[in-house]
């Protein structure tokens, strides 16, 4: 059996915006880095999503995130984001990466960024050390969520080969539920054919 498909990954392919796309519920994470984007755009369609790395375009804006109501991770590094609209975070938010924008040296962007997103833990590759603690007792809900994330250790690449596997295993779960549906279809007619003759 072969494993639900919960990522896709895109980056170095020349991409220079999001098209649409039908809805993808079982989407988890989605790797768009090292392209040419400039908007944020058509993602709705990953109701899902709880990854997306948008890292080395050509973003302008902070926009068009609000659909994604159980976002976790957001890596927006070195774009073109000048001024930060902190309204256009999703609030379920637990990791976000503006490092090489603009808007990160916004007077009191930090303790701007820390008050719209209430359950951030990590801010420019930095920890948020202490800034909620003084509700007390969180800690339990606290590593639930940081089972949430995925690993962010290695460096954000995909193989050369992505495609043709990506291709395989869609044209290999198309060919086995052709398959099922001709076997289905043959059983029914040789019911009809038993059925006619009875009746004959």
């Amino acid at each position: 059996e072969l494993l639900p498909l919960s990522t896709i990954r895109l980056d170095r392919e020349n991409i220079s915006s999001i098209g649409k796309l039908r809805e993808l519920g079982d989407i988890h994470s989605l790797y768009l880095q090292q392209n040419k984007i400039e908007k944020i755009e058509n993602l709705g369609c990953f109701p899902n999503l709880r990854f997306l790395c948008l890292a080395g375009n050509r973003i302008q804006r902070v926009e068009n995130l609000q659909p994604l109501t159980h976002l976790c991770a957001l890596d927006l590094s070195h774009n073109q984001i000048q001024v930060l609209d902190t309204e256009e975070l999703p609030r379920s938010l637990q990791l976000l990466d503006l490092t090489g924008n603009e808007c990160t040296h916004q007077d009191g962007y930090r303790e701007l960024v820390l008050a719209a997103l209430p359950r951030l833990l990590q801010l420019d590759a930095q920890p948020i050390h202490g800034e909620e603690e003084e509700g007390g007792g969180s800690s339990s809900s606290k590593d639930e969520d940081d089972e949430l994330l995925p690993e962010l250790s290695g460096p954000f690449t995909v193989d050369k080969g992505f495609f043709a596997d990506l291709h395989r295993e869609l044209a290999g779960r198309w060919q086995r539920r052709r398959r099922e549906t001709l076997q289905e279809h043959r059983a029914r007619l040789e019911e009809l054919r038993e059925r006619r003759e009875v009746l004959l």
